[in-house]
């Protein structure tokens, strides 16, 4: 097993993304905490996921609340091999309709939590750990009315590379997942009913070249990949998980359709 005997904490591990890569950590032999702040969708997460996993429930956004859930897992487990800095909100900010409260939070949840996780779990990781970084392809796509998320996101784009550089002296890896359009939770609050998320899905398939959205499990593998040994030598890279969306846009289906007409 990929993972065995290694102890994991994952941010927003009771959802998504996160609930995946927890998933498939447990059945690569890693001890796992999760981290979450709503407590119902805690608790389904750890039933789901059995009585070896740690559920925290704990708010990324509160430093202190953070120190205390990584503090609680090294009681638990022994230091840290592992870190998927992952919680993250997606919320749209258009230019005359984005209040400074509604922008500092998207930076706060997706930018500044981030660093302060892995500042937070620093004093409990072993040397030669893996810190990985939840990014997404709306650091390089330029979308309307994405400004707050994009910068966030763009913002762990670079700090990956410096993390990387600062911690390389003992021998810590920090790499990024770079997620397209997946299907997750969190597009709940942009898509609320079945006949709304399947029209949502629709629209996102046609501007990527595979057709679909992703689902959780494939970006969990790229995760995977970077927590292990396979990845020993890699680090202050990121691994992009979006169907060919930024790397070959042109063979999306909406761009297929205008060739022919």
């Amino acid at each position: 097993m990929r993972l065995a005997n290694k102890t994991a904490l994952i941010t927003g591990g009771n959802s998504g993304i996160g609930l995946a890569t927890a998933r498939l950590f447990l059945a690569e032999g890693a001890r796992v905490a999760i981290v979450g702040r709503n407590k119902k969708t805690l608790d389904a997460a750890a039933e789901m996921l059995g009585a070896d996993v740690l559920a925290i429930q704990a708010d990324v956004t509160d430093v202190e609340s953070t120190e205390r859930a990584v503090a609680t897992t090294a009681e638990r487990f022994g230091k840290l091999d592992v870190v998927f800095a992952n919680a993250g909100v997606t919320e749209l900010s258009p230019l005359g309709r984005t209040s400074l409260e509604a922008f500092e939070q998207i930076i706060r949840t997706n930018l500044t939590a981030v660093f302060f996780t892995v500042q937070a779990a620093l004093p409990h990781l072993h040397d030669r750990a893996s810190i990985i970084l939840n990014g997404s392809v709306h650091a390089v796509m330029g979308m309307p009315g994405w400004s707050a998320y994009a910068a966030a996101k763009g913002g762990v784009r670079t700090m990956t590379r410096n993390l990387a550089a600062e911690l390389a002296p003992r021998g810590i890896r920090v790499n990024q997942v770079t997620p397209g359009g997946t299907r997750t939770p969190i597009w709940s609050r942009l898509a609320p009913t079945d006949d709304a998320m399947a029209a949502l899905e629709a629209r996102i398939a046609r501007g990527v070249p595979l057709a679909r959205m992703g689902e959780a499990d494939e970006v969990a593998k790229a995760v995977l990949y970077l927590a292990s040994g396979d990845a020993a030598y890699v680090t202050g890279t990121e691994i992009v998980v979006d169907g060919g969306t930024t790397g070959a846009p042109q063979g999306a289906p909406i761009h297929n359709a205008l060739s022919r007409q």
